[in-house]
């Protein structure tokens, strides 16, 4: 008997399904991008990271609250350093010459994020990590090179991220009753935590996320909370440095196009994961630039 040379790690099948006029918004850490853009670049309709790449789960419920109320981000929320203005709420892609035009760019991805929401029928959301840093007290999504002395750095632990998660999932479940929510943990290491640093943090969010989708009580057989095994698909079926990149931490392009072959089998009919391939074949076919 030819022995097994590789963990494979079962993805079981999703309780809904995705096709083309199934709206997506996807929040999170920079491996949503990644899966984002795929599904973008198959054609589907996704709202992408509206405040930019975030990674601790604090921060990405501060998010999809300002989502959920079309809350505008104010000037008391702006930082002015380096000669920029950036939004403590949101990623450095958002930061601007002029507080006007910051707070332009925050919050009409703000208002475009909630109309998006309100027709999504799947909303995904990725950690990063279980570190937060603090500034006066409040957790903030980037620190946008500040000084580290104004932040305090800690650990949130699997309580705080539940008390934080569960109110906002039955206030996600009153307003969108048949939108469906897929956590998934980031494969990227963070090793500037160290090894063991990082896996605490990883750990802590898995934990978190098992809790938030065996305890999750919905009044609606429409909607579901599930989890999608990125994590460990990278981590434990993978398990080799040439799917990562230079850094020792990223995923490569190849190892991601895995984790969206597995996601398209357990969300996606063959029909549908057929026709997503020859859009993004067309979507590559529009992108290039002729030589001459």
């Amino acid at each position: 008997m030819t022995p097994e040379l590789y963990t494979k790690i079962p993805v079981a099948q999703m309780p809904f399904r995705l096709d083309f006029a199934s709206g997506i918004v996807s929040l999170g850490s920079c491996f949503a991008d990644e899966i984002g853009s795929r599904l973008h670049n198959g054609g589907f309709c996704i709202e992408q990271n509206p405040f930019g790449t975030l990674y601790n789960p604090a921060s990405i419920a501060a998010a999809l609250h300002r989502i959920v109320d079309d809350s505008e981000i104010t000037e008391a929320d702006l930082v002015q350093h380096e000669g920029l203005w950036h939004s403590w709420h949101h990623h450095g892609s958002f930061s601007r010459a002029t507080k006007e035009e910051c707070l332009q760019a925050c919050n009409s991805h703000i208002h475009q994020a909630h109309t998006a929401l309100k027709e999504a029928s799947l909303l995904m959301v990725t950690f990063g990590t279980a570190w937060v840093f603090e500034h006066d007290g409040a957790v903030v999504a980037n620190c946008h090179k500040l000084p580290p002395q104004q932040f305090v750095r800690r650990r949130m632990d699997i309580n705080e991220i539940e008390s934080l998660w569960q109110p906002l999932l039955k206030e996600l479940h009153a307003y969108y009753p048949t939108l469906n929510i897929l956590f998934t943990v980031s494969p990227i290491r963070h090793m500037a935590d160290g090894a063991h640093g990082n896996q605490l943090s990883k750990s802590t969010l898995l934990l978190a996320i098992d809790q938030l989708t065996t305890q999750a009580i919905t009044q609606s057989s429409n909607q579901a909370i599930a989890y999608f095994p990125s994590y460990e698909i990278v981590l434990d079926e993978l398990r080799d440095y040439r799917f990562f990149a230079a850094d020792m931490a990223h995923p490569t392009p190849l190892a991601v196009d895995i984790v969206w072959d597995r996601f398209q089998q357990a969300c996606m009919t063959p029909a549908v994961i057929q026709q997503a391939h020859l859009n993004a074949k067309r979507h590559k076919r529009e992108k290039h630039i002729p030589l001459h």
